[in-house]
C-alpha cells in the first residue's frame, strides 16, 4: 500500500460508503469517487456479493486507494475480508477481539462506538480511528467536543450517519476529524453521474474548511 490511512485522511478525511452496490457497477462508481479526491472506500457486507465488489475495487484501485469492508461483525467475515487483499475493516460496533485480529493481519481499523467506554475499549484494542455511530442520534454536537477532550488527539473521531455537505462544517467545529458518508453520497441504484456530483459536493465542503 502506497500511503497510510492517516496520510489518506489528511488528503480528504472522508470514507465513501457504498452500501447496496452491485459488483457489476462498483468500478464505475469507484472511479468517479477517486476522481473527486476520495482515497478510502468501503463496501458494507450487507450489500449484494460484497466480497466480490471489494476484490474488484482492490484489484483495480488498491495500489493508491484504501479499500475495505463495512459492517464487519464476525471473525469469519474478517477472514473473508483479509482474503480479498483489502486493507480496511469498518464495523458498526466495538468488538476488541475483531479489532485486534484485524490489526494483527495488517488492516487499518475503524470500529463504531457511541460511548466513551466503548471508545477507549476500541483504542486499547488498536483502533486507528473511531466511527461515531449513529451520529444523527447524538443529542447535541457538544457530545463530540466532550469526547474530543478525552480521546487521544491522534485518534480521529469520525461521525457516520446523517452527514451531508451542508453540516460538514458544523461537525468539524465540534471536533470531528473525519467522516463516513452513507446515503448522502451513494444510494443503491443511483447513477454514476449522481455519485460523481455528490462526491464533488462533499469534497468542496471539506476544501472550504481546509
Amino acid at each position: 500500500m502506497t500511503h497510510s490511512f492517516e496520510a489518506m485522511m489528511q488528503e480528504l478525511p472522508m470514507v465513501a460508503i457504498m452500501r447496496g452496490i452491485e459488483p457489476s457497477e462498483v468500478l464505475e462508481h469507484g472511479r468517479v469517487l477517486i476522481d473527486a479526491g476520495f482515497r478510502i472506500i468501503e463496501v458494507p457486507l450487507n450489500s449484494p456479493n460484497p466480497f466480490e465488489s471489494i476484490r474488484l475495487l482492490q484489484e483495480a484501485y488498491g495500489e493508491n486507494t484504501l479499500i475495505g469492508a463495512g459492517t464487519v461483525l464476525t471473525m469469519e467475515q474478517l477472514a473473508q475480508l483479509i482474503a480479498t487483499g483489502a486493507g480496511l475493516m469498518v464495523a458498526p460496533h466495538t468488538d476488541p477481539e475483531i479489532i485486534r485480529a484485524a490489526k494483527a493481519a495488517g488492516l487499518y481499523t475503524m470500529p463504531g462506538f457511541f460511548t466513551v467506554t466503548e471508545a477507549f475499549a476500541a483504542i486499547h484494542a488498536g483502533a486507528d480511528a473511531l466511527k461515531i455511530f449513529p451520529a444523527e442520534a447524538l443529542p447535541s454536537l457538544k457530545v463530540i467536543s466532550a469526547m474530543g477532550a478525552v480521546v487521544p488527539k491522534e485518534v480521529r473521531l469520525c461521525p457516520v450517519g446523517g452527514v451531508s455537505p451542508d453540516n460538514v462544517g458544523d461537525y468539524l467545529d465540534a471536533g470531528a476529524r473525519g467522516f463516513g458518508l452513507g446515503s448522502a453520497l451513494y444510494k443503491k441504484g443511483q447513477s454514476v453521474e449522481q455519485t460523481r456530483l455528490n462526491a464533488l459536493a462533499f469534497a468542496a465542503a471539506w476544501k472550504e474548511r481546509s
